[in-house]
């Protein structure tokens, strides 16, 4: 029964049906096939209970927040800022990019809008100065995964409702891994720039670097705020949330006067529709757990692997790094954490492996599978924003992705990594 779930599941996703139609089919064929002893009003209280904590509430008040920095000019302004610094470098261009893009991230919290944000303006710079559009593309996909892991990240979020671990203490986790895949990335530009012979830049003065900073104080407080805000014990992840989008208004409709009130109503609408989704998503996902765990699936699959792994942490985080990175080759990342999470928690106990680690370890293979083919969402949203074909787009992320796995292990054998901010206190 469980092969005939997983074909039809298969077959719906291949037919081209939202991510949440598979879920609920899948869901239904279990109770009814007798998988399950629970029927349809459970799964519909555990619809209800997947999307009832209250730190969900922080989720479309980010995504909202990265609308309106996106429909600003925050996005030109952490541009010109990093341009000026890393401008008369070799792969400088390349290395502003990736470095925007990791900013960007810090302030909206979003790999798509970071790819709309920083994509727009990158990329005829980069063709410009002679980089291949393959790199280009590959480039700004890549480096706006970043997102994912450098707070606020709604993938840390989603993971933390399910671990059930601190949000805090994952937004903590996420910077050094986040600017570690931000230095590998900027040295993989240096380098191929040398290779192709790519002049650099005439370097800025530093009255010109000066001007560029003091435009970009309050975009760099975002984070500041956010962090420093729910580390310090100032709010929540909820309440800074709310911040977030306060911060956002002042920012681009009272200060720099980009975004007008009346613009409001369409981000809102947009912001609106993109929560609708995620929701679905998650209520679904949560019954489609639910359902699976009460069916015995997890441990007729994955029982003889934790057995055999026991307590080797190594093998452990390499099992739960794989199973995430396949999973989000094909899925949406906030629907594979949705689903794996649980089905692995028996093994991050068993292991004693630290939950906030596992996060960073879990949300960065959220991150790789966003820009992995087949079915990676940014892959889909450079395809909207560049109106290119879906070969072109892909056909320089193999270099990326191997990065992004070698930053994977990095992280697996250096857990301090991950775990140097989180130790020096607690977070709410």
């Amino acid at each position: 029964m469980t092969l005939w779930l997983g074909l039809i599941m298969l077959v719906l996703l291949l037919m081209g049906f939202p991510m949440m139609v598979p879920l609920a089919v899948g869901t239904l064929f279990m109770m009814f096939t007798g998988m399950t002893f629970f029927g349809p009003d459970q799964m519909v209280s555990w619809m209800i209970t997947g999307v009832g904590s209250w730190v969900l509430a922080a989720v479309p008040m980010f995504i909202f927040a990265a609308d309106i920095l996106t429909k600003g000019h925050t996005a030109n302004r952490l541009l010109d800022l990093v341009d000026s610094f890393t401008r008369h470098l070799r792969g400088g261009l390349p290395i502003t990019t990736a470095v925007s893009c990791a900013l960007f991230g810090a302030v909206s919290g979003s790999t798509q809008a970071t790819v709309v944000a920083m994509g727009g303006p990158m990329r005829p710079r980069l063709l410009a100065k002679g980089y291949p559009d393959s790199f280009a593309l590959a480039l700004i996909i890549n480096a706006s995964d970043v997102a994912l892991l450098i707070p606020p990240s709604i993938g840390f979020i989603v993971y933390g409702v399910v671990m059930k671990t601190s949000i805090g203490d994952l937004f903590l986790a996420g910077i050094l891994p986040g600017l570690l895949i931000m230095l590998l990335f900027a040295l993989y530009c240096y380098i191929g720039a040398r290779i192709q012979k790519i002049t650099p830049e005439p370097k800025a003065s530093w009255g010109d670097r000066l001007v560029a900073l003091r435009r970009t104080l309050l975009p760099l407080g975002f984070p500041v705020l956010v962090v420093g805000g729910i580390y310090g014990g100032y709010f929540s992840a909820v309440e800074a949330s709310a911040v977030a989008v306060a911060y956002a208004f002042v920012l681009e409709v009272i200060i720099y006067r980009q975004v007008s009130v009346r613009d409001l109503g369409a981000i809102a609408l947009s912001t609106g529709l993109i929560t609708a989704v995620v929701f679905v998503l998650v209520a679904v996902g949560a019954a489609f757990s639910q359902t699976i765990g009460t069916a015995g699936i997890p441990e007729a699959v994955l029982g003889p692997a934790i057995d055999a792994i026991g307590t080797n942490q190594f093998l452990a985080l390499l099992l739960i790094a794989a199973a995430f990175f396949v999973g989000c080759m094909f899925v949406d990342p906030i629907v594979v954490i949705l689903i794996l999470v649980p089905i692995f928690k028996p093994l991050v106990e068993s292991a004693g492996l630290d939950p906030v680690h596992v996060g960073v370890i879990v949300t960065l293979q959220a991150a790789i599978g966003s820009a992995t083919p087949p079915f990676g969402c940014d892959i889909f949203t450079a395809i909207a924003v560049f109106r290119r074909p879906y070969m072109d787009v892909i056909r320089g992320t193999p270099p990326f992705i191997a990065i992004l796995l070698l930053a994977t292990l990095i992280l697996i054998l250096f857990p301090q990594i991950s775990l140097l901010l989180p130790s020096l206190g607690g977070a709410s």
